[in-house]
């Protein structure tokens, strides 16, 4: 059993390095959404911004597969002591029955608060197990989130990119590129006035 409970604990503690190697993963694709953005370049912030989001719901189901695994040793540990405390409580129930026969009054007292400690100890055993266990999972990256990314980070970094990207127009990938498409406009439009006045 304690080999069991030890090899538990190893595979717990693996998946809490593979969730904060994601975390870490996580941090660089921000960065980079962070340089895209300081390029004006929205499309390609927006794949480094799933990839980063990608990254942090993998890391937290690392975390929880951690989790999940941490409860179950908590859950074989609460075997393992609920055990002892059954062969204890069997002990206490023949010292109660001996005491019972003498009728010796502080020997029941004893024997009776002995007997409540134990269960306190596995009151407190099973709500721990109870606490330990949680679930749910999302592998999903929603369009919401990655937008809220992108907004968080040129916020950090104090780039005034996100009033050109509410008016970009759908398919455009970049913010300097929609620049440029509207400087060529304008001198065509110039250049046609210009003719006019010819």
């Amino acid at each position: 059993m304690d080999d069991m409970i030890f090899n538990l604990r190893f595979t717990s503690k693996q998946l809490e390095r593979l969730a904060k190697k994601a975390e870490k993963d996580s941090e660089k694709e921000q960065a980079k959404v962070k340089k895209a953005l300081q390029q004006k370049n929205v499309e390609v912030a927006r794949v480094y911004a799933e990839n980063a989001i990608r990254k942090k719901n993998e890391g937290l189901n690392w975390l929880r597969m951690a989790s999940r695994v941490d409860a179950v040793s908590s859950k074989v540990q609460t075997a393992v002591t609920m055990k002892a405390v059954s062969k204890s409580m069997g002990q206490v129930t023949k010292s109660l029955d001996k005491a019972l026969k003498s009728m010796d009054l502080q020997k029941i007292s004893a024997v009776m608060d002995k007997f409540e400690s134990q269960v306190e100890n596995l009151d407190v055993h099973t709500s721990v197990m109870d606490d330990s266990m949680s679930s749910a999972t999302t592998l999903t990256t929603p369009q919401d989130q990655v937008d809220d990314l992108i907004h968080q980070i040129a916020e950090e970094s104090g780039l005034e990119v996100m009033d050109q990207l509410s008016q970009l127009p759908a398919g455009a990938t970049s913010v300097g590129a929609e620049s440029s498409r509207s400087n060529d406009k304008e001198d065509q439009l110039s250049r046609r006035l210009a003719a006019l006045r010819n």
